[in-house]
């Protein structure tokens, strides 16, 4: 009998295990995960390999070879339990009595009961006396001694089922994840001397030119050298739709190229892509716990040595009572109470239904950085988010230039579109759009940026000043005309002390703007728009997109001010932005997002949920997500205690069975494996 396969049930056991009882609650998003393991193991945690090494043993974790051969040990076991039954009961055999009987019964036992005790025998080397093992082999080994066979193959039998419908249901959860993790290729072609070389992604040089043929994955960040090329972000944005990049565009590592032959410029390490930070992500999120998780792991191990505790109690404590008392009787009794009391449900269940949780939203563009953060965003009152490049596109047009005459209009822009260069904001690009090339004989000097107002530079001796009108006002610059009458954005212009005019820009509100307000309405959540750009303007977009509390002219630090006036009136709030000087009031919020397609690489870091494909209606998707699976884990929670509790009293009153012990043990759980479950199937 080939009792190697049964290992593989348990080795996913042993797996998710490691993920689920990391020791270390990341109390801030800036932080690294560094976690750790407490439950029946003790052990580092590693990556998302398939066979890993435990403290000298081995436990294979890929279960590609089939249902058959994964449930095999269980079969032969189920197949001799039915026989023995049979036997016993049904068709009487005189020669199946005795030694036969104890033999038939052991065998049927050695398939799933061996990888049990092994675990069991391993956690207590460990120090681990009291886990879920542990309880198993005592209660099986118990059924045997008192000659109750049958059950106590059942009991281990039952188990091992459960424990190996758990690791496909895991396994099922995780797999948008592991999608992700692969969507990273290793190797990559690179041009020597006009040949394509092929070579290892992580050791590639920036400014390197990588070949990639029609249908090949970028396996590193880089700028377009080929006139255009249509490339697929889904890896990135969840958006299988085809993009359009054009000559100079950066592209990056997981976008999967078209029908055509395309160069590309490395621009970024291996280790710093886009890519690599969106993995990274992924693979901390198991680190951060909800506090649903932290709470039954710290239960589990107060209350499987009580329930240890109490099982001797009911064996040997009603000797000094009752006056029949009944040695085996009453062992059985506290066998069932052990059975019953197995934590399987909550442990496993929990957990799942977080995985879950963060694989249904990564398959959906949204990546949540811990479990933790499903908790918080779940009960989120108001969501307050910045305008540019979250309500808007963050693709700005000049619409009109206005300068005034006594000064040369050709200069001024020249000189405009040169200091601009040194600015990565959206205006500056679509200032350079309209006005062409840079001008490299021109040289300004004294270049400063100033937060929240525009930049400042020298050039012939004279101020050039661009940006806000707040930006005159700091330095006293008369203008003649008011700002609030215009309703595009302005950028506003003096030189040499004067008023020189000012451009008109105008940028697009996004498409699924107002259906992201209808929804969060939907789901009883406050909306506020903070922005920078002027009052008037702000409010324009506002009235468009259905936003009632709006506020515009706001430096970095008045974002922080409003933000605080809401905290104050106890308010959980999610605040959504994509630049640089969002990143303090994100971090300040309950919840960060950052939209990541266009987002700076700081407000990713700072952030806590990051929204790939830059749509406002995923915020409104990320929020039902989090009540969705916070819903499912009380569920299993509430279900879980409930029918152990009961169970429990009937065990402990020996109204209970081995049978209804099994059903309370792996029943319970795989009901509640089931219900968590259904969130990967769920559409949000």
């Amino acid at each position: 009998m080939n009792i190697k396969l049964v290992p593989i049930a348990i080795g996913i056991k042993s797996e998710i295990q490691k993920m689920i009882h990391q020791d270390k609650e990341v109390k801030s998003t800036k932080n690294k995960a560094k976690p750790s393991c407490c439950c029946s193991h003790d052990e580092p945690v590693h990556s998302e390999n398939d066979g890993h090494d435990h403290g000298g043993h081995d436990h294979e974790h890929n279960v590609e070879g089939g249902l058959f051969k994964l449930f095999l040990p269980s079969i032969i076991s189920f197949v001799l339990l039915i026989i023995g039954i049979a036997f016993d009961n049904y068709f009487k055999q005189e020669w199946f009595a005795g030694y036969v009987r104890i033999v038939w019964y052991a065998i049927a036992y050695l398939p799933v009961g061996i990888p049990v005790l092994r675990e069991a025998y391993e956690s207590i080397l460990k120090g681990d006396v009291f886990s879920e093992f542990f309880l198993m082999c005592i209660a099986t080994i118990g059924a045997f001694a008192i000659g109750e066979y049958p059950e106590g193959v059942a009991v281990m039998l039952f188990y091992t089922i459960g424990e190996t419908f758990q690791g496909m249901a895991v396994k099922r959860a995780k797999t948008s994840i592991k999608k992700l993790l692969d969507q990273r290729p290793d190797e990559v072609h690179i041009l020597e001397n006009n040949v394509a070389v092929k070579v290892k992604a992580k050791d590639v040089q920036i400014g390197a030119i990588i070949q990639l043929k029609a249908g090949e994955k970028l396996g590193l960040d880089g700028e377009l050298l080929s006139d255009s090329a249509f490339v697929n972000t889904a890896a990135l944005t969840g958006e299988s739709k085809p993009a359009t990049k054009k000559k100079g565009d950066t592209v990056l590592a997981g976008m999967i190229n078209g029908n055509t032959i395309i160069e590309v410029k490395v621009t970024t390490a291996y280790s710093d892509s886009k890519l690599s930070k969106i993995l990274e992500l992924v693979q901390n999120a198991t680190a951060k716990k909800a506090p649903a998780e932290l709470f039954i792991r710290k239960f589990a191990k107060i209350y499987t040595p009580i329930v240890v505790y109490l099982a001797i109690a009911i064996c040997l404590v009603p000797m000094l009572f009752v006056s029949n008392y009944v040695f085996t009787d009453w062992l059985y009794r506290a066998l069932v109470f052990l059975v019953i009391s197995c934590p399987c449900a909550l442990v496993i269940s929990i957990p799942l239904g977080y995985f879950g949780g963060i694989g249904a939203a990564s398959r959906n563009g949204i990546l949540f950085k811990g479990s933790n953060f499903l908790d918080s965003i779940s009960t989120i009152q108001n969501v307050v988010v910045d305008k540019t490049g979250t309500m808007t596109e963050g693709v700005f047009k000049v619409q009109d230039v206005i300068i005034k005459p006594e000064f040369d209009k050709d200069e001024i822009l020249k000189l405009v579109n040169v200091l601009e260069n040194k600015s990565s904001h959206p205006v500056a690009t679509a200032i350079h759009n309209h006005v062409g090339t840079i001008d490299s004989s021109v040289e300004l000097k004294d270049i400063e940026e100033i937060s929240g107002h525009g930049l400042k530079a020298t050039y012939k001796e004279k101020d050039l000043h661009v940006g806000n009108f707040k930006l005159l006002d700091k330095f006293n610059i008369s203008y003649d005309i008011d700002p609030s009458t215009i309703v595009y954005t302005t950028i506003a212009i003096a030189y040499g002390g004067k008023f020189a005019g000012y451009l008109t820009i105008a940028d697009e509100i996004k498409e699924d703007a107002k259906e992201t307000v209808s929804k969060l309405k939907a789901l009883g959540v406050k909306l506020t728009m903070l922005s920078g750009d002027k009052s008037n303007v702000v409010q324009f977009v506002a009235d468009k997109v259905g936003i009632k509390n709006a506020f515009g002219d706001l430096l970095p630090e008045d974002k922080v001010n409003k933000v605080n006036e809401i905290k104050a009136k106890n308010e959980t709030i999610a605040f959504v932005g994509d630049g640089v000087n969002d990143a303090p009031v994100i971090a300040l919020s309950t919840v960060g997002i950052a939209m990541g397609g266009l987002g700076s690489d700081a407000t990713i870091e700072t952030a806590d949920i990051v929204i790939q494909d830059d749509k406002p209606s995923k915020i409104a998707m990320a929020i039902n997500i989090g009540k969705q699976t916070k819903k499912i884990v009380w569920q299993n929670i509430t279900l879980a205690f409930v029918v152990k509790a009961f169970v429990l009293i009937l065990g402990a009153g020996g109204l209970a069975t081995m049978w209804e012990a099994v059903f309370a043990d792996v029943g319970v759980a795989l009901l509640a494996i089931l219900n968590a479950v259904r969130i990967q199937r769920m559409k949000f």
